[in-house]
C-alpha cells in the first residue's frame, strides 16, 4: 500500500501519477505498487515537483509496518531505536508551548482585594 501526498506541485506530475495511483483528493494518491515501481514513481516525484513538497508513506516489513520518504518538507524523518518518527523543526520562539508569564486575572483580582482590605484596615487604626 502506498499513500503519496503532494503540495504545490505541477498538474503534470499529478497526471503522471494517475497512471499507477488513484487520486482520492487533490494531491492525495493511494494505491498498491511493487517496490521497483514505487521507487521509480518517487524518483519522478522528486524530479518533477519543482518547488512543491511530497510525502510518501508505504508498507514495509518492519515493526511499524510502514516507512516514509519526504521531499522539501520542514519535518524530517528520524530513526529512534528502530522506530521512524517525524522530527518537527524548532520554531525559534522560546515561549512557544509555554503558559504565559505573569499572574492570572483571578489571582490579580484576589491580590487587589487583599491590598484594599489592608489599606482600609490601616486607615481605621
Amino acid at each position: 500500500m502506498v499513500v503519496l501526498v503532494l503540495s504545490a506541485c505541477p498538474a503534470g506530475l499529478r497526471g503522471h501519477l494517475t497512471r499507477w495511483l488513484l487520486e482520492i483528493s487533490p494531491g492525495v494518491f493511494v494505491g498498491v505498487l511493487t517496490k521497483r515501481v514505487r521507487d521509480l514513481a518517487w524518483e519522478r516525484v522528486v524530479e518533477l515537483s519543482k518547488d512543491g513538497r511530497a510525502i510518501m508513506i508505504y508498507s514495509t516489513r518492519s515493526e511499524q509496518r510502514l516507512a516514509f520518504k519526504v521531499h522539501r518538507h520542514e519535518w524530517e524523518p528520524v530513526d529512534i531505536d528502530g522506530v521512524r518518527l517525524m522530527l518537527r523543526p524548532h520554531t525559534g520562539d522560546p515561549s512557544a508551548g509555554r503558559p504565559r508569564s505573569g499572574w492570572s486575572k483571578a489571582s490579580r483580582y484576589r491580590k487587589a482585594v487583599q491590598q484594599s482590605a489592608k489599606r482600609r484596615g490601616g486607615e481605621e487604626k
